[in-house]
């Protein structure tokens, strides 16, 4: 605290922000002579290894200039200091610097040919520096700042977000997206979704019912799937996690023009992880968990048990069991698995299990509503799907139609409004097995009997039968997706039929 003390007083007793800014980290000569190197070959801008933007220019005039020499090439012109004097003619700047012919003296020398990309890469990490000289200032005015409620865990969160965007080379010139780039971004997902054999643009649940209907689980949406206890979403959840991390490492072994998996992380307040490890081991294996943890298994399952655990040792899934977890510590979390596994799909399991910052005043719809919140913005600042697993209210079990509807969703509304897709796992099997009459005996009545025979005869019509029903999706329609499981071993599939009539859904 004592050397914030004396720099903060330093900065005040040699001019304040100015001298502050005087000293921020730059190279205006390695700047000027990447320029150089640019303008004389413009084949430079290919060969970068950096993601050099015109922000990253400390010298606002350097700044401009690249900025004109990309629209220039993104053109097919050629980028010279003949083809920049038009647009710099009435430049303030410039004519300090001698007017248009200090565009003709960056290439004068011609040195930065022979370390383009070391000039690159100097300019973006100086600039990745200054942004974290920025965040440093906010963070020491931020906690310098009492006027207003303390709450140095929100704090520490907010700064860890701005380091975090710092350590992905974000900077706080480039906020806005033109629309440019946002249809190129668009089209990248269409043509993805064309070379995946159509319908693929996100990354894969490995189950077709569903990404045929989704077309994948996309970049920054929020997926609420909720159900009543009982009906597998947790299941659902681990299946989902399993394939997506498969189909990664599927990839780098062979290799593709897509990678339609990822790294996952998976949240788990309710279970802990080695429960987890079982479902998932018992799901890959097609053992029963029940014997999984009894021991009670043959020498078949045994190999199976086994070539299952050698199969998933290198799987890029990462499960935190942590329980009580706010939302501010479930982000600060996603964060540093991102940054050191780079993931790309986060699970959580389950929602209500979150806290919130504890500013709710008791108010549980309040709380919801801000972790909520909180997924979305977690979404869209890693640029990942998250997959939330939530509880229904009883209201279902009260109706006849046991089929979820939005009005469902526990505790608030503002799930369903932050969700871009919210799914409902109902398994209709599941309420017929309530029902289930008395086993006849040879005393029951022909009453009795027939009643349970028709009993049976409906339930396995509707044994091993599951739907997923996607009540919202900004992305396309809504619908019923048919699914098949198998409780034994916890575990979703793709019903293997070309026709899903057999279903029931045309």
């Amino acid at each position: 605290m004592a050397d914030t003390d004396v720099m903060i007083r330093a900065a005040a007793e040699s001019g304040g922000e100015n001298a502050t800014a005087k000293k921020l980290p730059s190279n205006i000569e390695a700047e000027a002579a990447f320029l150089g190197a640019v303008l004389i070959d413009n084949r430079v801008l290919e060969e970068l290894r950096t993601p050099l933007r015109p922000d990253h220019f400390f010298e606002s005039l350097h700044e401009r200039i690249y900025e004109r020499i990309l629209k220039l090439v993104e053109r097919n012109a050629t980028a010279s200091p003949v083809t920049l004097k038009p647009y710099f003619e009435g430049d303030e700047a410039l004519s300090a610097l001698g007017g248009t012919t200090y565009l003709a003296q960056l290439t004068s020398d011609g040195q930065g040919l022979l370390a383009a990309a070391q000039l690159a890469e100097q300019i973006y990490d100086l600039a990745l520096l200054r942004e974290l000289v920025s965040v440093g200032r906010g963070l020491v005015e931020g906690a310098l700042d009492t006027s207003e409620d303390v709450a140095p865990m929100d704090k520490i969160a907010e700064a860890e977000a701005d380091l975090f965007k710092v350590a992905e080379g974000a900077t706080t010139g480039s906020e806005a997206v033109g629309f440019k780039d946002a249809a190129l971004t668009a089209i990248k997902m269409a043509e993805a979704a064309m070379n995946s054999g159509g319908g693929l643009s996100g990354k894969t649940s490995g189950l077709a019912s569903i990404d045929s209907k989704t077309s994948g689980l996309h970049e920054s949406d929020l997926i609420i799937a909720a159900g009543r206890p009982g009906m597998g979403k947790t299941s659902l959840a681990t299946n989902i996690a399993f394939n997506c991390a498969e189909e990664h490492l599927k990839f780098q072994a062979d290799g593709g023009d897509h990678n339609y998996g990822s790294p996952v992380a998976f949240f788990s307040l309710e279970m802990s992880a080695d429960q987890l490890a079982t479902r998932i081991l018992a799901e890959q294996a097609e053992i029963s968990s029940e014997a999984l943890r009894s021991g009670k298994m043959s020498r078949e399952e045994f190999q199976r048990l086994s070539f299952a655990s050698q199969k998933l040792a290198d799987l890029p899934l990462y499960i935190d069991d942590t329980p009580g977890l706010t939302i501010a510590a479930l982000r600060t979390r996603a964060r540093r698995l991102k940054r050191r596994h780079d993931i790309g799909l986060i699970i959580v399991d389950y929602l209500q299990l979150l806290q919130g910052s504890g500013r709710a005043n008791d108010n549980r719809v309040n709380e919801i509503s801000e972790i909520s919140r909180g997924l979305k913005t977690l979404a869209k600042e890693l640029s990942v799907p998250v997959i939330a697993l939530s509880q229904l209210s009883r209201a279902v079990e009260q109706r006849d139609d046991k089929r979820p509807m939005l009005s469902d969703l526990r505790e608030s509304g503002s799930i369903e409004q932050d969700a871009d897709m919210v799914w409902f796992l109902y398994r209709a099997d599941y309420y017929h097995e309530a029902i289930r009459p008395d086993f006849p005996t040879e005393n029951s009545s022909a009453d009795a009997v027939e009643k349970y025979r028709t009993w049976e005869e409906k339930y396995e019509e509707l044994k091993n039968r599951a739907t997923l029903i996607i009540a919202k999706q900004r992305h396309g329609s809504t619908g019923n997706v048919p699914l098949h499981f198998q409780p034994e071993f916890t575990k979703f599939t793709s019903p293997n039929m070309k026709d899903y009539s057999d279903y029931g859904y045309e």
